[in-house]
């Protein structure tokens, strides 16, 4: 198994049953948390402080034995199902 973040981006309507949601990636095993994201800051030392650059709103962390395989736990994600924008991401180990 490989551990896969996944993103949602601003780009959704909002709403949803996030809490189903939830409960059904907690149901796979598979499902290490995750998390809604605020506002935040991008720095670079010498540079004056900027607004965070990505429009990312959440994450959540799962397994899968690829990335293909991770898009699976997409169903039912509000956000996607809503039309908005995801990102999957491999966490590479060591």
């Amino acid at each position: 198994m490989n551990d896969y973040i996944i993103l949602m981006l601003n780009d959704a309507p909002g709403g949803g049953d996030w809490d189903c949601y939830i409960a059904g990636l907690r149901q796979t095993g598979h499902f290490d948390g995750g998390s809604s994201i605020g506002d935040g800051v991008r720095l670079r030392k010498g540079d004056a402080d900027q607004p965070a650059g990505l429009a990312v709103t959440g994450f959540l962390h799962v397994r899968a034995a690829s990335i293909d395989d991770a898009k699976r736990y997409l169903a039912g994600n509000p956000d996607y199902e809503a039309g908005g924008s995801v990102e999957i991401r491999e966490l590479p180990r060591g």
